[in-house]
């Protein structure tokens, strides 16, 4: 198949477009550093507090744990702390995308300007996920300090391609998230919170999801966390392959990112028409 010089051309501006996005969040970050170290620190600390709990299940019992135990209850904390930390950081920075833009006073010039929403949304979504893994790398580092991890039976492959399923379905949420910061200026952004809350108790971050009560469960398979971190602590804990992992984990991450991108832009599409018309782009929350 031959690719018109046309179409190559505005794929190579389309991803130019969707570049300058990614770049201008860099800056963005740079400009607020102070605020991200205390977010990263933050986000370091709530993630040795959590892993300690494992570690201290024999002084909270008051019941003898062997070593072994032990180990795998931290490595159960720790891979979800951290999978949450990263699923948290992509969902934030998608769904609150429309408030970065009131914050700067951008919103207006960014929805005139001559470039299609999903280059614009695709860019901000790469940036969620690189931003994502940096922090979840750098909270990783600092927790091997503290505690002997033993990662030799994890599954880099698996790992990796639940990383990436996980990651769209995620962006797909956030994508839908991103409509109340955009219809409600003055409390959009807190209703994203809500949504990430409900996730939380849901997915199975700390527990699994047996543990919930009957009527909260089938709310659980709703969501990509899920999946991911079942998947993950299969693959991280006892070397669950790609084959393994298929049915039980992938099909349902695919299924998920299908519908919820899709889903995501064309609700984003509609309810930016509805805001140009009310006139909501200008308001500040």
């Amino acid at each position: 198949m031959t690719i018109k010089p046309q179409a190559q051309g505005g794929l190579a501006r389309e991803l130019r477009g969707s570049y300058a996005f990614i770049e201008r969040n860099m800056h963005l970050i740079k400009r607020y550093w102070a605020w991200e170290v205390v977010w990263l620190v933050y986000a370091i600390v709530n993630a040795l507090s959590i892993t300690f709990i494992g570690k201290a299940a024999e002084n909270i019992t008051g019941t003898v744990i062997s070593a072994e135990a032990t180990h795998t209850f931290i490595l159960y904390l720790m891979i979800g702390t951290l999978v949450w930390h990263y699923l948290a950081v992509v969902f934030d920075m998608v769904s609150e995308s429309i408030q970065w833009e009131r914050w700067e006073g951008t919103i207006e010039y960014t929805f005139m300007a001559p470039i299609s929403r999903i280059t614009h949304l695709l860019g901000q979504s790469a940036f969620a996920v690189f931003f994502g893994a940096l922090h979840t790398v750098i909270i990783l580092g600092i927790v091997t300090v503290f505690f002997t991890i033993d990662l030799s039976q994890a599954n880099v492959i698996s790992v990796i391609t639940l990383l990436v399923l996980g990651s769209l379905g995620f962006i797909g949420l956030g994508l839908m998230a991103a409509v109340l910061p955009l219809l409600w200026p003055e409390k959009g952004v807190q209703m994203t919170s809500i949504i990430k809350a409900t996730i939380l108790l849901v997915s199975g971050i700390y527990y699994p999801i047996s543990v919930l009560p009957e009527w909260l469960q089938p709310l659980a398979y709703l969501s990509p966390a899920t999946y991911m971190l079942e998947g993950m602590r299969a693959a991280m804990l006892d070397n669950a392959s790609v084959a393994e992992l298929l049915v039980p984990t992938f099909i349902p991450l695919v299924l998920t990112a299908a519908v919820a991108i899709p889903l995501g832009f064309a609700v984003f599409g509609q309810a930016e028409a509805y805001a140009k018309r009310a006139g909501l782009l200008k308001r500040n929350g």
